[in-house]
């Protein structure tokens, strides 16, 4: 009896080892699931949330001449981790819309890509002129001017015919300055009028300022005059003004100081050969009355008569 169990139980065994066998063969022959490697499954977490927290802003993908209709090609969408002020961030905002300026590819646009005027109008009052001065690296504070900086305007008269001494004197005070070279300040509402697309580029705008040979200057309309005669007449100068006269922004824009301002302003404005503050030389007066003064005129003969007109 006992034997026949132990048969029984054995054959029970040889047959489940047959199955553990069989079954081991099949699973071996199936492909292994490939391993994701740690580092890729964190790579690809960590761009899942930064894709979360990047803004959308549309940007040109080709240049775009002015007075022309933009279309769907013209534009992406590119994810910005800062999304510049004010700028748009789906395609159907900039669909059918006109710029009055060229716009170059890599452009984010906003809804100043279609207003009129370029940069340098978009930063001055309506009361003000944007005017163009020529500079170097006396001139121009060491080359450390910088947009946005407010500066007095100088004027050195040399010594000549016109002029009995040599002069200076403030011909504009708290003039605020606009560009300096190629690096353009800020528009009337704060915003950046230049918006450099990369690193590169806001190293070459830094370059193109300390290189400057131009800067534009923000001129009350009313001493436009002024400041062009002072530019033809002698040597400019500019002072920077420090940036803890907290309202240098209000000294012609204001509304009770800025008409004070601009009556002295206007009241400075000599005759250029009256800026060496001292009287003109006079032309001596002869003692001798036979010696009539020559009065200029024109000399008219007729026949053996001769009249001055």
């Amino acid at each position: 009896m006992n034997n026949r169990r132990s048969l029984i139980l054995a054959a029970i065994l040889f047959v489940g080892a047959i199955a553990a066998g069989y079954w081991g063969l099949v699973l071996s022959r199936q492909q292994p699931v490939a391993e994701v490697p740690v580092a890729q499954s964190v790579e690809q977490g960590v761009a899942a949330v930064e894709d979360k927290t990047r803004q959308a802003v549309v940007v040109l993908v080709r240049d775009v001449p002015p007075n022309v209709a933009l279309t769907a090609d013209d534009l992406t969408l590119e994810k910005l981790r800062t999304a510049p002020a004010g700028s748009l961030t789906a395609i159907d905002q900039a669909v059918g819309r006109t710029p009055w300026r060229s716009l170059s590819a890599g452009t984010w646009l906003s809804e100043q890509s279609f207003e009129m005027g370029g940069p340098l109008a978009r930063m001055i009052r309506p009361d003000e002129r944007a005017l163009g001065v020529m500079i170097d690296e006396v001139s121009a504070a060491g080359g450390q001017l910088s947009p946005g900086d407010y500066v007095d305007i100088l004027l050195f008269l040399r010594q000549d015919s016109g002029n009995p001494q040599q002069s200076a004197q403030v011909v504009l005070p708290a003039v605020r300055v606009l560009s300096v070279g190629g690096e353009l300040g800020l528009t009337s509402d704060g915003k950046l009028a230049s918006q450099p697309k990369n690193a590169e580029e806001a190293l070459k705008q830094e370059q193109s300022r300390i290189n400057a040979r131009s800067a534009v200057l923000a001129v009350p309309e009313l001493l436009l005059n002024q400041l062009m005669l002072a530019t033809q007449a002698g040597t400019l100068r500019l002072a920077v003004r420090s940036a803890d006269e907290q309202r240098l922004s209000k000294y012609w824009a204001g509304e009770q100081e800025s008409a004070t301002n601009l009556e002295n302003a206007k009241r400075s404005l000599y005759q250029f050969n009256q800026l060496a503050m001292a009287s003109p030389a006079r032309v001596p007066v002869s003692s001798n009355p036979a010696v009539a003064p020559r009065v200029r005129g024109i000399e008219v003969i007729r026949g053996n008569q001769t009249a001055q007109q």
